[in-house]
Parts: structure tokens; sequence; C-alpha cells
């Protein structure tokens, strides 16, 4: 009779690298596994932290991460596609990984995440209370922006195809949805 051995987030950080191809998060205090992001997803990735990054940097609102051990508490170590943390909030960075519920986490779906992003990443960004959540579905070529209102996710803003967006904590940048989607 075997029993699994739950892990903490402090014993996960130890683990060092990840193995080559492989994704490690540690989810519910178990390891799980995700293959490599592809191409395509790591196009969009970078297209978004392309309007990202200069607006917070010539703002000062903060910095931009991406795929960075997120330690949400001692359970749930995870790695947004793309992290955002405000100034005030900066303390939260740490030499290994990131301590503490970012200010924006965005998910790009793939086909084997999107239960995952959708319902486990959904509910734990909510119940750790991430001010703001953005799911980007490359299929349907759509991003959903959530805002947490009284400790809940309501959709603030659906950008689809060619749509030009301006989503929450970054109201005054514009984003052009069709610079993000690969070129088919």
């Amino acid at each position: 009779m075997s029993s699994m051995m739950k892990m903490t987030s402090k014993q996960y950080l130890v683990l060092g690298p990840d193995p080559p191809g492989i994704h490690l998060e540690l989810a519910h205090g178990e390891i799980y596994m995700s293959p490599s992001p592809s191409p395509d997803h790591s196009d969009i990735i970078l297209a978004l932290a392309g309007f990202l990054r200069p607006h917070i940097k010539q703002h000062k609102l903060g910095k931009l991460y991406a795929d960075t051990d997120t330690v949400f508490d001692d359970e749930n170590t995870r790695r947004p596609d793309v992290i955002f943390f405000a100034s005030a909030r900066l303390h939260l960075v740490g030499k290994k990984a990131l301590m503490g519920p970012p200010d924006l986490c965005v998910e790009v779906l793939s086909p084997t995440s999107v239960e995952m992003d959708r319902e486990d990443k959904f509910a734990l960004y909510e119940n750790r209370r991430v001010a703001n959540y953005w799911i980007v579905d490359p299929d349907a070529q759509v991003i959903e922006a959530y805002v947490l209102k009284a400790g809940k996710f309501e959709l603030a803003v659906r950008g689809k195809g060619h749509d030009v967006v301006r989503l929450p904590p970054f109201p005054e940048l514009a984003i052009a949805l069709a610079e993000i989607w690969p070129e088919s």
C-alpha cells in the first residue's frame, strides 16, 4: 500500500531546473508536468510582453516576468505565462521565485492546458486574490480579462480577432490583438 507524498512549495523550489522538454509546477502539493510550450504559444507571450513591457517601464508601474515560479501558498507554486507585479509589491520578488500573488497573471491556452487554466488556475488565482487574470485563447483568437471584485473574478473585457483592447490593470495601453496572434 503506497501513499502519495505531498510536497511543500519550499521543497519544490529546491528541485532546480526542469528536465529538458518538461514544464513543472506544484499543484495542490503534487508535481504537475506538462510539455514545454509550443512555438505559437511562445510567440504570443513575446508579442504580449512587447506591448506590456515598454508601457510598464515608461510609466514606472512595476515589473513584468514570464514563466517564473510563483508561490501562491504552501501547496501551489505555479508558473503563469506572463506575470506582473506593481511597484508597491516588488518586495515579493525573491531571488529564486515570486513570493505571493501577482497583480496580473496571464495564461495562454494550449490544447493540454485548457482545463487547468480555465478551472484549476482560475480558482487558485481567485482564492489567492490575484487582482487581474487574462486568459488568451489562440485558437479562437480571444482574450478575456478578469478583475477580482469582492473576492470573485468578473469578466471585465473580452477582445476577439483584430479588436484593439484596453485591459485592466493598464487602462491607457491599447493592445492591437491582430499583432498578438501568430501568422497562419
